[in-house]
C-alpha cells in the first residue's frame, strides 16, 4: 500500500515533466522525498532498521545516542515532506504569476499543511477498514495518540523553514541590478530627453 504511493507519485511527476518541466533543483528534491518514502515502504515506517545502519557505519545506535524511544524514521519522512516540497510549490507559485514572494511562500506552506493533514485523514480511513494490527503497522503510530498532529507539525515546519530560505533567495535576487544595465533615472525611471541646443552643438 505505501509502494502504490511511491508509483502514483512518479506518475504524477513524469506528467509534470511532459507538461510543464520542473528545474532540476525541484526535480531532484520530489526524487529525494520519493527515495526516503520508498526506503520506509521497503521495511515499513515503524522498523526501517536505521540504528543498524548507525551501528555498522559509525559504531553508534542512533536512538541510543539521541535517547529516542521509538523508530522516528516516520518523523524524518514527514519532515523531508515539508522540506523538499516546500520550495517546489514556492517557485512553481512564482513561475505562475503569484501576487508577490510573501503571497507565493504563504500559499506554499499553506498547501503543504492542508496535504499533510488530509494524508492522515488518509491514514485514518484506512485504519478504519484494516484489522488493528495491520492498521498499526501501516500508520507507525507506535503507540502515541499525537502521531497524527506531531507529523503535520514537522511537515509544516519543514515548510516553513525551506520556503524562508528559497524566498530570502528570490528577494534577494529580485533586488539584485543585472549587470550592465543602465542604472534607473529620474523618478518615472526614463531617460532625460536632450535639448534642442544639444543637438546643435560642435
Amino acid at each position: 500500500m505505501h509502494h502504490s504511493l511511491t508509483v502514483l507519485g512518479l506518475v504524477a511527476l513524469l506528467l509534470v515533466q511532459r507538461r510543464r518541466p520542473l528545474p532540476y533543483g525541484s526535480f531532484l528534491l520530489i526524487l529525494i522525498f520519493l527515495v526516503l518514502h520508498s526506503v520506509a515502504a521497503r521495511w515499513i515506517y515503524s522498523f526501517v532498521p536505521y540504528d543498524d545502519w548507525t551501528q555498522r557505519l559509525f559504531g553508534v545506535r542512533l536512538n541510543e545516542l539521541l535517547g529516542w524511544q521509538r523508530n522516528n524514521f516516520d518523523r524524518l519522512v514527514h519532515l523531508s515532506y515539508g522540506l523538499c516540497f516546500g520550495p517546489v510549490l514556492f517557485h512553481r507559485l512564482r513561475e505562475s504569476g503569484a501576487r508577490g514572494i510573501r503571497w507565493a511562500a504563504l500559499v506554499a506552506v499553506e498547501v503543504v499543511l492542508s496535504t499533510s493533514a488530509a494524508y492522515e485523514l488518509f491514514e485514518w480511513a484506512i485504519a478504519m477498514t484494516l484489522a488493528p494490527g495491520t492498521a498499526e503497522a501501516y500508520n507507525g503510530q507506535q503507540g502515541d495518540l499525537w502521531d497524527a498532529q506531531k507529523d503535520m507539525s514537522l511537515a509544516t515546519g519543514g515548510a516553513m523553514l525551506a520556503v524562508a530560505v528559497a524566498a530570502r533567495l528570490a528577494y534577494r535576487a529580485s533586488r539584485r541590478v543585472p549587470t550592465g544595465s543602465p542604472p534607473p533615472v529620474g523618478s518615472a525611471g526614463r531617460q532625460p530627453q536632450k535639448l534642442p541646443s544639444e543637438h546643435h552643438r560642435g
